[in-house]
């Protein structure tokens, strides 16, 4: 394979991507060679495949919600993570079959991506089209074309105005029919395959809850309507029917979570309408939805009329396209360097044995890059801190576990650096680090949502926030236990708090699965001198835990020590961690 080194060319695009030259000596005119077409119809075949695998598998959510199948949608939510990426190999094989891939060239690559966008005319998923098509691109020649010319770095087709045959969303309106008919109505058309068992019940519960909620309106405009995406969301034991209400200028969330009774009919749980419950709701620390739609971007669209604090990034990968979430992430990033002149630094919160964290002040993400070398205790390697953060990505992260976006050879402005973290990032982690021209290249990171750090919040905290963060604590620990990981290192330096209050966790290199972990009381000493001995008197295995030991160690005041142990007696019990075991066992994990 020819290799050529990066070139910096007048008016390129300052930005992560690498950049070349767009014409190099020696290469002939390749305009309208038969090739050209061919790889860019074999690229968006294998697009147009994972599509169809990936809403046939998305579409499963339905009948397992019709069925109470709960573990098989879990499973389906988790299957579908991988499907990017095998269709992305089986694509750049099968070009790799193809003699006249082998060698880059620079005039022929640009012919095929301006192809590709002709074939893009009335598409109706053509930003994930374009970023599988940079996938493959990027696959074929290991990563060393990452350049503006060749992939899409800014989207080429408009989907704002894209739809499906069928309208995204319907509207209704409660002044012109009345609130009874409209609700009745709104449940009746919803797709859910279920009957609704009591559906005046259901209506009368929803009102109810409308006069709960302190955010909605209570005077109504002229035209004020309900508008309900077509699209139901399926996650884990629920369904969403997501909406908005539209009154004047403002708009607010309408969410009703639908459940499955042991009668296999549906009924209204409740509705969500304060922004922290809807935050909550649309976190990344929860497992992808499965939505079915075949116009994405016109449901992102949609949910980004509510959902101000989030962006286009956080939306496509809540709904499962994680790696359009990271495309719309980089191009942000982009836009954000371009824009802001604050030093790149070591985030807040206590340094890390395995990982080196960054953030700029002005940029809700941290960067995770794993150190060369750990220092004792820690026992780990690089390989198996990677697969722990995968575990989490393919595991129900039950509102308390941080998702990442996984990156490779991203490159960083390196003036922007502060000196201290540059020495540190060239010392700790020498191997992941080169420097081209005014780029800083890291081979391998984490992208996260930044946290505040737990330890550091409940030093400052007043006496409610400290009870909230605790009982937060615990309940964190509870849940991902439940689910089925062991946190491992339980230290409030590893948990982050949002702004609403919620406790997650977001640091994976010690995790195991909770069948892994014994969970063993201490046994009494045989004599008096056994407790002033220096070793313990009992054996202890590898994947042996005591919690007994927790006190000690978690909560370095004493005060907040005592106020944990009265919130979460159970932590401090085996048996109460072995109970969680047999949850695990049951499929009883936290919804």
């Amino acid at each position: 394979m020819t290799k050529h080194k990066p070139q910096t060319g007048k008016g390129m695009t300052n930005d992560l991507a690498h950049q070349v030259s767009s014409s190099l000596p020696g290469q002939t005119e390749k305009s309208g060679h038969p090739m050209v077409g061919e790889i860019a119809r074999t690229i968006l075949r294998g697009f147009n495949k994972h599509f169809d695998i990936f809403l046939a598998t998305t579409r499963e959510a339905h009948d397992n919600f019709i069925t109470g199948k709960w573990m098989d949608s879990r499973r389906a939510a988790i299957r579908r993570i991988s499907l990017y990426d095998a269709r992305t190999r089986e694509t750049i094989a099968e070009l790799r079959k193809r003699p006249d891939t082998e060698t880059f060239d620079p005039e022929l690559w640009q012919e095929i991506k301006f192809h590709y966008m002709g074939l893009l005319y009335r598409h109706r998923q053509p930003e994930l089209a374009e970023t599988f098509y940079n996938s493959v691109f990027v696959g074929l020649f290991e990563r060393h074309f990452y350049y503006n010319d060749f992939i899409f770095v800014r989207p080429s087709v408009s989907t704002e105005r894209l739809d499906s045959d069928d309208p995204v969303y319907h509207c209704y309106y409660p002044i012109r029919e009345g609130w009874r008919s409209v609700l009745t109505r709104l449940l009746e058309e919803s797709n859910l395959g279920l009957a609704f068992g009591d559906l005046r019940q259901d209506v009368r519960n929803i009102t109810a809850d409308m006069r709960r909620h302190t955010n909605l309106p209570r005077r109504l405009a002229q035209h004020f309507q309900i508008q309900m995406l077509r699209p139901t969301f399926y996650r884990s034991r629920s369904a969403y029917l997501v909406g908005r209400v539209i009154n004047g200028p403002d708009r607010y969330p309408f969410i009703l979570r639908i459940r499955r009774s042991e009668d296999g009919t549906a009924y209204v749980e409740n509705l969500i309408s304060e922004r922290n419950e809807v935050a909550s709701l649309f976190t990344s620390a929860r497992a992808y939805f499965l939505v079915d739609t075949e116009v994405p971007s016109a449901v992102i669209s949609f949910l980004l009329g509510f959902l101000q604090e989030k962006t286009a990034a956080d939306l496509y990968t809540q709904i499962g396209f994680h790696k359009q979430g990271k495309a719309e992430f980089y191009r942000d990033f982009l836009d954000h360097l371009q824009r802001s002149s604050d030093p790149i630094d070591a985030a807040p919160g206590s340094e890390g044995m395995v990982m080196l964290v960054f953030t700029l002040p002005s940029y809700p993400y941290v960067f995770k890059v794993i150190r060369d070398h750990f220092r004792p205790p820690k026992d780990t390697t690089r390989q198996r801190v990677i697969d722990s953060y995968h575990l989490v990505k393919q595991h129900d992260r039950v509102g308390r576990m941080s998702d990442a976006w996984e990156f490779s050879h991203t490159a960083f402005p390196l003036n922007r650096f502060t000196e201290d973290f540059l020495n540190e990032l060239m010392t700790q982690a020498a191997s992941q680090i080169s420097i081209e021209g005014d780029r800083l290249i890291i081979k391998h990171l984490f992208i996260e949502r930044r946290l505040d750090p737990l330890n550091l919040y409940l030093e400052r905290a007043d006496e409610a926030g400290v009870r909230n963060a605790l009982k937060e604590y615990g309940d964190a620990i509870f849940d991902i236990s439940a689910a089925g990981i062991f946190p491992g290192d339980l230290l409030p330096k590893n948990f982050g708090i949002t702004r609403y209050g919620r406790v997650i966790f977001y640091d994976y290199d010690e995790i195991e699965l909770m069948g892994d972990c014994n969970f063993r009381e201490i046994p009494p000493p045989r004599y008096p001198e056994d407790e002033f001995a220096a070793e313990p008197w009992y054996s202890v295995a590898p994947n042996d835990i005591f919690p007994e030991e927790f006190a000690g160690f978690l909560i370095a005041d004493p005060a907040q020590r005592q106020l944990l142990e009265q919130l979460h007696p159970g932590l401090f019990q085996a048996e109460y961690w072995r109970t969680l075991q047999r949850f695990v066992v049951e499929d009883r994990f936290p919804d």
